[in-house]
């Protein structure tokens, strides 16, 4: 059987633009949380544009409050062990305090082969046909986990 990582995407629509103050603690907590992904055991690959060290300004979805996240991991249970066994919990937990809240699924998971980099651009097509389809092999969440 051929080994998989784990790709994941997330997104959020901000209350405010990104330099607001509003988001201001949000955007403090950025360079730390994406330092703790990157030292987080079964971390992969996140995406960043090319100036910055993370993705707010990469726009995906034609609205620039809309930010994503995206990651490779290992496995599933190493993304669930960063995103709710660590620091992230606490900023997940306040997300509603910089982000709206989203009445769509606004994350998809799917399997890639090792090595694999996904793009912006897929991730939102994932998300996209999770949105319009259901859950499949093709995009799926911790629900289900698809078929691997």
């Amino acid at each position: 059987m051929e080994q998989k990582h784990l790709a994941q995407i997330n997104i959020g629509r901000l209350l405010a633009p990104i330099d607001d103050p509003l988001i201001a603690d949000f955007v403090r907590q950025l360079d730390d949380i994406n330092a703790l992904a990157e030292s987080s055991p079964g971390f992969v690959w996140r995406l960043k544009d090319d100036t910055s060290n993370d993705a707010t300004s990469i726009n995906v979805f034609g609205d620039p409050l809309i930010i994503v996240n995206m990651s490779v991991w290992e496995s599933a249970e190493d993304l669930k062990n960063f995103a709710y066994k660590s620091a992230h919990l606490q900023v997940f937990r306040d997300r509603a305090r910089w982000f709206e809240k989203m009445e769509v699924a606004h994350m998809a998971l799917w399997w890639v082969p090792v090595g694999a980099m996904p793009t912006a651009e897929e991730g939102r097509e994932r998300l996209l046909y999770l949105r319009e389809n259901g859950e499949s092999e093709w995009a799926f969440t911790f629900k289900s986990l698809g078929g691997r």
